[in-house]
């Protein structure tokens, strides 16, 4: 069972601040603005941050926050299902966090699965954080490619990094890490709408914890004078102030992809990743009564 420290909220005390985000968002945002939003209001340090999830790349802060969604999703509060780019957003413009009690929230939905049928239950009637841990095939998979790519020797990693870019749309993507050359492993060309391209650098990192704003300038001093754009793909997270300097003013930028985004992004190219639908028919009784 794994411990955490006392100030990092639980996945019911991140529901207030979720709403919170989202009000101060204009009333939607997608889940990395939301994420920012409540480490703004909670004011989470780093510490907290780089906690993962037992085993995966995925933050536990991140963890509890999606648990937060789904109770808020269920008692009506928020939703995403209208969005293809994973935005969330409020379903009354008017609502009042003066009265928001998130006991209230686990008391309807915990009754509401009492109701169903055993094998539709999709939460806990009584969920702590440790009971969720023991559940959810979210989490299986998440974890089990996370031990694959941690396991892999660093040129398959590079070469999948390679294959990743070439499905997502770059051109003469080459792996070209060797030592002495700065933490560069290779180049490619990003493509924009059929029309505008630009030369991009990256570096990918199989890497348990954060990735510090030190390790950012090293790569960016490794990209002087070659390119204007760099990428760095790690299976770790980034710390707050690597993200900072990563968009510095005046700095060549860095687009970053964490552990998280990096597992998400295998399962839509289907890298890896087998996807399978299973089938659900329900008889609409209605329908042939009206016959």
């Amino acid at each position: 069972m794994a411990h955490y420290p006392t100030h990092l909220p639980n996945y019911e005390g991140m529901m207030l601040p979720t709403l919170q985000a989202l009000q101060a968002l204009g009333g939607s945002g997608t889940t990395t603005e939301i994420f920012e939003k409540v480490v703004e209001l909670l004011e989470l340090s780093d510490e907290v941050l780089e906690i993962t999830h037992l085993s995966t790349s995925q933050s536990e802060v991140d963890y509890r926050l999606a648990w937060s969604r789904t109770y808020l999703k269920k008692v009506g509060l928020i939703d995403n299902s209208g969005s293809k780019r994973g935005v969330w957003s409020l379903t009354s413009t008017d609502l009042d966090l003066s009265k928001f009690d998130p006991r209230e929230v686990m008391k309807t939905v915990r009754e509401a699965d009492k109701s169903k049928p055993r094998k539709q239950q999709s939460v806990s009637p009584s969920p702590s954080v440790d009971a969720i841990e023991e559940q959810g095939d979210t989490l299986k998979w998440h974890q089990q490619l996370h031990q694959v790519l941690m396991a892999m020797p660093p040129a398959a990693f590079e070469r999948l990094a390679q294959r990743l870019l070439r499905e997502s749309g770059f051109i003469q993507v080459e792996v070209t890490g060797k030592s002495g050359d700065g933490g560069i492993d290779g180049k490619g060309i990003a493509r924009v709408a059929g029309l505008l391209s630009f030369h991009v650098l990256f570096q990918c990192k199989r890497y348990q914890g954060a990735i510090s704003p030190s390790q950012i300038r090293d790569f960016r001093g490794a990209m002087q004078g070659r390119t204007d754009k760099g990428l760095f793909i790690t299976t770790g997270t980034f710390t707050r102030e690597a993200v900072k300097e990563a968009t510095r003013d005046g700095a060549p930028p860095i687009d970053l992809i964490d552990g998280e985004q990096l597992v998400q992004r295998l399962k839509e190219l289907g890298l890896g990743v087998r996807i399978e639908m299973h089938e659900s028919v329900e008889v609409d009784m209605e329908w042939f009564g009206k016959i």
